[in-house]
């Protein structure tokens, strides 16, 4: 069996979409061979992940966007040719007119753009519109939560059995953090006091502006013996949200390497996002043993378990007595952190890549290995 997997998102500027890709394609290959497990463009070894960047040569990138625009906007099988002979194809919502010889799969990673479409820009909404039409085409789906899953079902009117909830990962780096790689990394920010640290695109869905209203609401005792560190790319936020956030403790994009050791230099971790598909940020803090409060919608409850304080990411009040529990009290902080380290071994990219073979391998009619 042959699988090819769209991996044009490891080519542009991209957050959990690529973090997603660059992992699950990594541990696949290691599952089932480089030869079998194939990408579009064809990528051998990967680069070092980073976010704001192609993770290929110049050549290799330049080439692989100019053949899926021929693929998406000419009437050329450009993508049949491409990939040749494959058993199925992994697209992503970047990809309009995928190959016809073979079973299509994709996964859906959250369904913000129909929840919540005033939070996200007109060109995401554009792309995530024109997925929904392969979606419903698709032969299966994988959903990365039972939430996102359900949320589909809802909207989209999928048959719930076409779609099979397969977690995401957690890359190893946050399971096995240093504290000399810690130490470093605070020097590295100027990081003096204990903090509180937010980790993702500043972007409305993220709830920047709620984090920051809860902190400001905090006894002035709390904000002088912590900080409220964000950390992260500004995407489409409002230039009223980006003016909050450069005149906060901002530290902007962080390199991959920096970033397990930034989070496990935490004291907390706070994370009220409106809506999450899966939330690579939560899982993350809760491997690298980090204390978390997150929100109680969407897939957060479901990623997080009983290892999170959750609260309504609406409600300045809980966010702020959420935020004031952890930073009073050492003991629920270390009963959380270490709830969270159980809790985030559940999402090992080996797990998942497992589960993903066993997925294609069924839906392109091959028998399951082992049963």
């Amino acid at each position: 069996m042959r699988v090819v997997i769209d991996a044009v998102p490891l080519l542009i500027r991209s957050a959990g979409v690529k973090n997603y890709l660059y992992y699950w394609i990594s541990h696949l290959r290691r599952a089932a061979g480089l030869n079998v497990c194939d990408t579009f463009p064809r990528i051998g070894a990967l680069a070092p992940l980073r976010h704001d960047g192609s993770v290929a040569g110049l050549p290799r990138t330049l080439s692989g966007l100019a053949a899926l625009a021929l693929a998406n906007y000419t009437p050329l099988p450009v993508l049949d040719l491409a990939i040749g002979r494959c058993d199925a194809f992994h697209a992503t919502n970047l990809v309009r007119r995928p190959p016809r010889r073979c079973r299509l799969t994709t996964t859906l990673h959250d369904m913000t753009s129909w929840l919540m479409p005033e939070l996200h820009p007109s060109a995401n909404r554009r792309a995530d519109t024109a997925h929904a039409d392969l979606l419903r085409r698709a032969d299966g789906i994988i959903a990365v939560s039972t939430s996102t899953r359900d949320d589909a079902v809802r909207t989209l009117d999928i048959p719930a059995e076409r779609i099979e909830v397969i977690h995401s990962g957690i890359a190893d780096a946050f399971f096995n953090v240093k504290a000399d790689a810690a130490a470093l990394v605070r020097a590295r920010y100027k990081l003096d006091r204990q903090f509180v640290l937010f980790v993702g695109t500043i972007e409305p869905r993220k709830n920047l502006d709620g984090l920051l209203d809860a902190w400001e609401a905090l006894p002035a005792s709390f904000r002088q013996e912590f900080d409220l560190v964000l950390a992260g790319p500004i995407g489409w936020a409002s230039g009223k949200t980006a003016d909050r956030v450069h005149a906060a403790h901002y530290l902007g994009y962080i390199p991959e390497a920096d970033l397990a050791p930034l989070t496990a230099a935490a004291t907390v971790f706070a994370y009220p996002s409106l809506y999450e598909g899966f939330g690579f940020p939560v899982a993350q803090a809760m491997a690298a043993g980090v204390p978390v409060v997150t929100s109680n919608v969407s897939s957060l409850p479901e990623v997080a378990g009983d290892a999170a304080v959750l609260v309504d990411p609406r409600s300045q009040k809980e966010l702020s007595g959420a935020l004031a529990e952890l930073l009073t009290s050492a003991s629920r902080r270390a009963e959380l952190a270490a709830r969270g380290r159980r809790q985030a071994e559940r999402f090992r990219w080996e797990k998942c890549a497992v589960h993903s073979w066993k997925f294609f391998e069924r839906i392109a009619g091959a028998p399951v290995l082992g049963g």
